[in-house]
C-alpha cells in the first residue's frame, strides 16, 4: 500500500513547494488537482488553491508538471480531474494528459441529481462513461468514478450500476471514506465487495455532522456536514483499513484532509503517521 496527497488539501503551497514538502514528509506520491478555479485571498481548498494546475493551457504545462513531480521523487497516484462526463472535449484532454504524464488514472466527474429523472440521467451518463472508457483504452489509462455526495455515484451500489459491464482495466471506482459520511454510506467491506474488480483507488478524509442552530418550519432540527481531522470524524479510519485489508486492497491511498484545526505541514505529517499505523495494524490483524 502506498500513500499520496491530493493537492486540493495543500492550498497554501505553490506546486513546486507542495511537491517538495509532501516528499520531505515521506509521502510516496501526489495527486494533482487540475481545474480552472475562482481567485481567492487567502487561498482556499476550492478557490485560489495555489497547488492547482489550471485546465486552461493544460497541454503546455505537462512538461512542468512532470518535472516538478519527478524532481521531488514522487509518483503519480493519479490525476484529480474535474472534467464532467458529458464534456467529451475536456475528458479527452485529461485522458491524454494522464497518458503523457504516465499517471495511469484520472477522475471524471459524475453529474448531480437534478430536474431529470435519476434513471434517465444515469443511463445518459453511462453512455458518456462508455465513450470515455473507449478513449482510455486507446490511450492505455483508466477512468475513475468517485463515490461523492450529491452526485449520481454517491454510493458503491450506485457507482457499480454505472460501471458494471465496462472493462475494469480502463474504468474503476474511487472509494472515499469521508464522502460516504455525508451521503451513500454502506458497510465499508460490503461496498468494496460490491465494487469487486472495479475498486481501483481509495481516498481518505473524515467528516462529522453538527447542528446549524436553525430549525425547519415544522420544528425539525437542521444539520450540516463539516470536514474533520482523521481521528475526530464519524468514520473510523482504523476500521476502514481493516476492511481494506480483509478485501485485499493494496493500492494507492490518497489523503484529502480538509480540516483546518492544525497547520498544514503538521497536519500532513501526523496524517501520514496515522494512516501508516492504521494500515500496519490492519495488515497484522488480517
Amino acid at each position: 500500500m502506498r500513500f499520496s496527497v491530493f493537492t486540493a488539501a495543500t492550498p497554501e503551497w505553490e506546486p513546486a513547494e507542495a511537491a517538495a514538502q509532501i516528499a520531505a514528509i515521506g509521502w510516496d506520491g501526489i495527486e494533482w488537482r487540475i481545474t480552472d478555479q475562482e481567485p481567492a485571498d487567502p487561498p482556499g481548498f476550492w478557490a485560489g488553491n495555489r497547488a492547482t494546475w489550471p485546465m486552461t493551457g493544460l497541454e503546455e504545462r505537462i512538461p512542468e508538471i512532470a518535472r516538478i513531480t519527478r524532481e521531488a521523487g514522487l509518483e503519480f497516484s493519479g490525476i484529480g480531474g474535474y472534467a464532467m462526463a458529458e464534456d467529451h472535449d475536456d475528458v479527452l484532454r485529461t485522458l491524454r494528459a494522464t497518458a503523457e504524464l504516465g499517471a495511469r488514472q484520472v477522475r471524471v466527474r459524475m453529474p448531480e441529481p437534478g430536474a431529470a429523472d435519476y434513471r434517465t440521467l444515469a443511463a445518459r451518463t453511462r453512455e458518456h462513461l462508455a465513450w470515455a472508457v473507449e478513449q482510455a483504452t486507446v490511450l492505455g489509462v483508466k477512468v475513475l468514478v468517485e463515490l461523492h455526495h450529491r452526485t449520481i455515484s454517491a454510493s458503491a451500489s450506485a457507482a457499480f450500476r454505472l460501471v458494471d459491464g465496462l472493462d475494469p482495466a480502463h474504468v474503476g471506482v474511487i472509494h472515499d471514506l469521508g464522502n460516504l459520511v455525508i451521503e451513500g454510506q454502506e458497510d465499508a467491506l460490503a461496498g468494496m465487495q460490491i465494487l469487486g474488480e472495479y475498486l481501483a483507488h481509495v481516498h481518505v478524509k473524515n467528516a462529522a455532522w453538527r447542528r446549524t442552530g436553525e430549525v425547519g418550519p415544522e420544528g425539525d432540527v437542521r444539520w450540516e456536514a463539516v470536514w474533520a481531522p482523521l481521528r475526530d470524524g464519524i468514520a473510523s479510519v482504523p476500521d476502514y483499513f481493516r476492511a481494506l485489508a480483509e478485501f485485499g486492497y493494496d493500492g494507492w491511498v490518497t489523503l484529502e484532509d480538509f480540516s483546518t484545526e492544525v497547520p498544514l505541514a503538521q497536519r500532513l505529517t501526523d496524517d501520514l503517521a496515522y494512516l501508516r499505523s492504521c494500515a500496519d495494524a490492519a495488515a497484522g490483524a488480517s
